[in-house]
């Protein structure tokens, strides 16, 4: 069962004094059959730096897609429940991604079947559970407290233990720099 999450947004009002704008469960959240076990809920999105704080009071209310705005932000936490590599072994990574508007973002033929790419900074940390990074030739085991720093590399998650992992992520739109990567 995917965790519910308060949301609290702040702003100003006709005075200028600092108000709650917004205090009540977060409400744009993506599961689906296409990726079992995974919920993401997206709080927050900027479509510009800097960012406006003084912008619209929701930002969220559209679909849920991979990728931050361009110029912009996406503040989101993704629950991991522990995969089951039977089932794992028949899902398309590609169809899951298309549903968040990222289907060419998959790695095809990588292995996992969730291995993507985004032109974005990740910064990201483990709130609870544990869970491994995979990498194109490595993996990294990850537990709650530790914190990554995704540039723009491919890679997939994988809860290969028995407790549902809890990642909290801020993604930042990126570019590579001329002739890299």
């Amino acid at each position: 069962m995917a965790r519910k999450f308060r949301r609290v947004v702040t702003g100003h009002n006709d005075d200028g004094k600092a108000v709650v704008v917004s205090d009540k469960e977060a409400f744009n959240i993506l599961q689906r059959p296409n990726r079992p076990g995974v919920t993401l809920t997206n709080f927050w999105q900027t479509t510009s730096s800097p960012a406006e704080f003084d912008g619209p009071e929701e930002t969220v209310e559209g679909p849920l897609v991979l990728h931050p705005p361009k110029g912009g932000t996406v503040f989101r936490v993704v629950e991991f429940e522990p995969e089951d590599p039977e089932v794992l072994a028949r899902l398309d990574g590609k169809a899951a991604f298309a549903e968040m508007g990222a289907a060419a973002n998959i790695v095809e033929n990588a292995r996992h079947p969730f291995m993507h790419r985004t032109d974005s900074v990740d910064y990201a940390i483990i709130l609870s559970g544990e869970i491994t990074m995979l990498l194109d030739d490595t993996e990294v085991h990850l537990k709650t407290g530790d914190v990554v720093v995704q540039r723009g590399t491919n890679h997939a998650w994988s809860n290969r233990g028995t407790e549902t992992c809890q990642i909290a992520f801020v993604l930042v739109d990126a570019v590579a720099r001329q002739g890299a990567v």
